[in-house]
């Protein structure tokens, strides 16, 4: 999913952050083999290598290599794209018995592009280094058919080096033909950087050795291989695991540096907060890492720099920066000394704040994602201890539980987010390959909250995020607001990612996920009851944007348990001590939606900023088909105020003078008043 050019940014970059760890052996050929045999006996759906699978792998490793269609010419992709059945059948036979030479042919396809694509942007930087008008300008957006003739790819070529250049303009000062020069010189890099691996070479243009090239090889095939299976299920390098699990824990061990490059060198474009380098007070973003531990990185390659700074064995380290000062252009030279330590991420877990209310509040609880870690750390017990500290602020009459950023996590917390809003209850029902049914309960017999509730959601929302708001709105405990649907990821993965010891880092799709009602998320996403578009809304985001999606169905309702799933000695149990207690539908606030959605619309039409939104997202709705699905080009911001909370909070306002109410009229039915 692709988002603002930051955030790639802050994805690409945060292996600085991360520790060392010792490494799986390089893949070779023959691996590819052994993990596709893993991934075939998880999956839910496929089972062995059919003609369709190998139709899609070939697509997908020519797009993974060349997702611009700015390397290949039409005549050159379509021979792999049009495979005849014989051709497929006789692939198979080959890949079968281990031989990947319709990849090695491909692979040699790619290497001539690139030389040619090489040979274009040199001459075209000449030009631009030269000439570059304010006005120049190529759409960003990827074209629909590969290239018809050569020329067409050094336009498209050239395309890409004047975005690069627009976005270096925004951040510094160039002005001379000198700094263009930097600029494009700093496009080649990086692009040579992916490049080379298909190319073979080193950072320095010398051969990788054999077992590196099989390395690429044979990690380019089986992310192509797992790709075909199902959109969510994929092969990851040791690289991209560590990230992951950093995302996913939100913890590592560092000095808490972002780091970027720029055309002037290896900068700051973060501090993380709480870190040793934000502690230390000293450095700030923008300024030029020069040293690490007294030696010059001037002409060390990011890479490198990147690898100096995540050497475990090093406890403390010394950083040289310049700080060059904006206006008077005086430069400034410094040293920090900086020790590593567990820095925990606060800011990417949970945002509390609060409106008040009469003689209390409404809480506001952000949760961006569901991590666990071993020591503790975990979506649950934040939100516990967020509502905690609401409480002691005065009586929390309601509460808004946003999940518009969240992409998901972890099952077990989901199901243990979901658990603190309702008491015992199935809260997610699983279904694998063979059909078989498995059931994820709270038994926990009273809820942590149980006041008036808005889950706000958008289109991003998804997976474990879906799965908590489908869950409260199944009980009738929360309303959904938001964007009309979520994205609709309802499949479950297996994953090996989160076990630094692993021979190979994978998640495959094992089964599908239900909540309660029997709904499936996938798909169709969560339904909000009360519409109240975020800026999500006017873009194609989903999961019927993606190739290769499972198709949706449901299964019978759980809000009875059976009990099919446990043992006979557990039923029992269960039955005596979990069944007397299971959380019941509330129909309360299904009967009180259509008036909290007119009062809602009502205050809508009536607030000039968001109708100014409104407007906003109508332009970006007549060029949506201009841009590839599940992209977002632009972030609409009107006035300083989040314009989606305060409505829930409205909302939330609603609900609490509507029980208010319904509660007075009982009592005066009661007294006989």
């Amino acid at each position: 999913m692709i988002k603002r050019f930051a955030t790639i940014l802050f994805i690409l970059f945060t292996i600085a952050l991360t520790p060392a760890w010792s490494a799986p052996q390089q893949l070779t050929q023959p691996d590819i083999s052994r993990v596709m045999q893993k991934m075939f006996s998880f999956h839910i759906e496929n089972k062995e290598l059919t003609a369709p699978l190998v139709r899609r792998c070939f697509k997908i490793y020519i797009e993974q290599f060349d997702p611009e269609k700015c390397y290949l010419l039409d005549k050159e992709a379509i021979a792999y794209l049009n495979l005849s059945d014989s051709q497929v059948q006789g692939i198979i036979q080959r890949l079968k018995a281990g031989n990947y030479q319709d990849f090695i042919e491909l692979n040699q396809l790619f290497q001539k592009s690139i030389v040619r694509a090489q040979k274009l942007r040199e001459a075209a930087a000449a030009q631009l280094t030269q000439s570059m008008a304010d006005e120049d300008f190529f759409s960003a957006a990827p074209p629909a058919q590969y290239a018809s003739n050569e020329k067409v790819i050094a336009d498209r070529q050239t395309s890409r080096m004047v975005r690069f250049y627009q976005y270096q303009k925004s951040k510094a000062i160039i002005e001379t033909a000198e700094r263009r020069e930097k600029v494009f010189s700093l496009f080649e890099k990086k692009v040579r950087r992916i490049e080379n691996s298909y190319l073979f070479l080193q950072p320095d243009g010398s051969a990788l050795s054999k077992e590196k090239r099989d390395h690429y090889f044979s990690l380019r095939i089986l992310k192509s291989f797992a790709k075909s299976l199902d959109t969510h299920t994929s092969f990851f390098s040791p690289e991209e695991a560590a990230e992951m699990r950093t995302s996913l824990e939100k913890q590592f061990e560092g000095v808490g540096v972002v780091l970027s490059e720029s055309i002037d060198g290896v900068l700051i474009a973060e501090l993380i907060k709480g870190s040793p380098a934000e502690q230390s007070g000293k450095i700030q973003v923008n300024d030029l890492l020069i040293e690490i531990d007294g030696e010059s990185v001037a002409l060390t390659s990011f890479e490198d720099v990147l690898e100096k700074l995540k050497k475990k064995d090093r406890g403390e380290i010394i950083l040289g920066f310049k700080r060059i000062d904006t206006d008077s252009e005086e430069e400034t030279y410094f040293r920090v000394s900086l020790k590593k330590k567990p820095i925990v991420m606060n800011d990417e877990r949970i945002q509390v704040g609060y409106e008040r209310y009469g003689d209390g509040i409404i809480g506001k609880i952000a949760l961006f994602s569901f991590y666990e870690t071993s020591d503790g750390i975990s979506s649950e017990s934040d939100i516990k201890e967020a509502i905690r500290s609401l409480r002691e602020i005065g009586p929390l009459y309601g509460l808004v539980l946003d999940l518009r950023e969240n992409a998901g996590g972890f099952l077990s917390q989901a199901v243990k987010v979901a658990g603190l809003f309702v008491s015992n209850g199935v809260i997610v029902i699983s279904k694998y390959a063979k059909g078989e049914l498995h059931f994820l309960r709270n038994i926990v017999s009273r809820s942590y909250y149980n006041g008036p509730l808005v889950v706000l959601t958008s289109k991003m929302s998804a997976s474990a995020s879906e799965i908590v708001a489908q869950a409260l709105q199944d009980y009738g405990v929360a309303v959904v607001v938001g964007d009309e649907r979520t994205f609709g990821k309802g499949s479950i993965q297996y994953q090996t990612v989160t076990d630094e010891r692993a021979e190979f880092f994978f998640k495959v799709t094992v089964g599908r996920y239900y909540t309660a009602s029997g709904k499936s998320t996938q798909i169709d996403g969560v339904i909000a009851d009360i519409v109240v578009p975020t800026q999500y809304a006017p873009y194609n985001i989903g999961e019927r944007f993606l190739e290769f999606p499972l198709p949706p169905d449901k299964v019978d309702p759980a809000f009875l348990d059976p009990l099919t799933d446990l043992d006979e000695k557990t039923r029992l149990l269960f039955q005596r001590k979990y069944l007397p207690y299971l959380q019941r539908v509330v129909p309360f606030w299904k009967k009180m939606i259509p008036q909290l959605r007119k009062n809602s619309a009502y205050r809508l039409s009536r607030d000039p900023n968001f109708q100014a939104f409104m407007k906003r997202q109508e332009k970006i709705r007549a060029r949506q088909n201009s841009l590839p699905a599940n992209t977002i080009d632009e972030m609409i911001h009107i006035g300083i105020e989040d314009l989606q909370m305060g409505e829930a909070v409205n909302i939330v306002r609603d609900m609490i003078i509507l029980e208010a109410e319904i509660k007075s009229e009982a009592q005066l039915e009661k007294t006989g008043s």
